[in-house]
């Protein structure tokens, strides 16, 4: 008798950013669920930070991610009169506010070992801070 299939697989990515902006990761999750020799499942991807989040959207048109960028901009500006959580510079607390109104994880299903994703979705880290920053982004693997 064999045990249970291993149906679970975990690791870490580092994800250099350039400061505020989006870095596609969506090959580096897709060679993930490669990695785990699953052909079904899930993927869940999680940020572990409070100042950038994570977001599915269109890879095709850079023009789509910077206009998402720019209207956040205008939705949480820096000089907000209220903020008083300052210490770590104008861009800290708007960061926080960012990150709340989007994501820290994202799930994608997987068949025949690819990513579900439609035809101009990518997955992005989105970094909210002025200055680069080294994330890391938990990948976990479910599946079949």
């Amino acid at each position: 008798m064999s045990g249970p299939k291993n149906t679970v697989s975990a690791s870490t990515v580092s994800v250099s950013t350039r400061g505020r902006g989006t870095v596609e990761i969506t090959e580096r999750v897709a060679e993930r669920v490669a990695a785990s020799g699953f052909d079904n499942g899930i993927v869940s991807v999680f940020c572990r930070h409070t100042s950038c989040s994570l977001v599915i959207m269109e890879n095709a048109d850079h023009s789509a991610r910077v206009d998402l960028e720019r209207f956040f901009e205008d939705l949480v500006p820096e000089d907000y009169p209220h903020f008083t959580h300052v210490l770590e510079g104008p861009d800290d607390m708007p960061s926080h506010i960012k990150m709340a109104l989007t994501r820290t994880s994202e799930t994608v299903p997987f068949a025949g070992g690819q990513l579900a994703l439609g035809t101009w979705q990518g997955i992005f880290l989105w970094e909210h801070r002025v200055r680069p920053h080294i994330r890391e982004i938990v990948v976990t693997v479910l599946g079949e």
